[in-house]
């Protein structure tokens, strides 16, 4: 069996001469992502936590986390903030009452947008 892989070693190839810009550009697809989550989640929050949690959705946000070659985000609620503690109870629920999964749902619905944004980054570098 044989494969044409021509066009993969292009873009592998591409891919090594323009690691920076690379990096730098993918930083920026993953904060963008980040914070799209950040915002459908507190969205989620809002009309799920009801009146015994109203400042929750408030307590969601996201921090970049410095990655080499890379880049990383950590999204959820800060347990400094106002009602932040409850995000487990919220999120995945107790024994006796389910969870909302406001930040998995928020997940599912920015992954067709991020993997598009990473397919046109590789699109673009490909052609540099």
């Amino acid at each position: 069996m044989s494969a044409d892989t021509r066009e993969l070693h292009q873009l592998a190839n591409a891919m090594a001469w323009n690691t920076g810009e690379a990096e730098r550009q993918m930083t920026g697809i993953v904060m963008r992502g980040a914070l799209n989550v950040k915002n459908q989640w507190r969205a989620n929050a809002q009309a799920s936590a009801g009146r015994h949690a109203r400042l929750y959705p408030y307590s969601v946000s996201y921090d970049p986390l410095p990655m080499p070659g890379g880049a990383s985000a950590e999204i959820g609620p800060d347990k400094d903030k106002p009602q932040g503690a409850l995000g487990n109870i919220l999120e995945y629920g107790t024994s006796r009452q389910g969870g909302h999964n406001d930040g998995g749902r928020a997940l599912i619905a920015e992954l067709p947008r991020f993997e598009a944004q990473v397919v046109a980054l590789t699109v673009r570098l490909g052609r540099l």
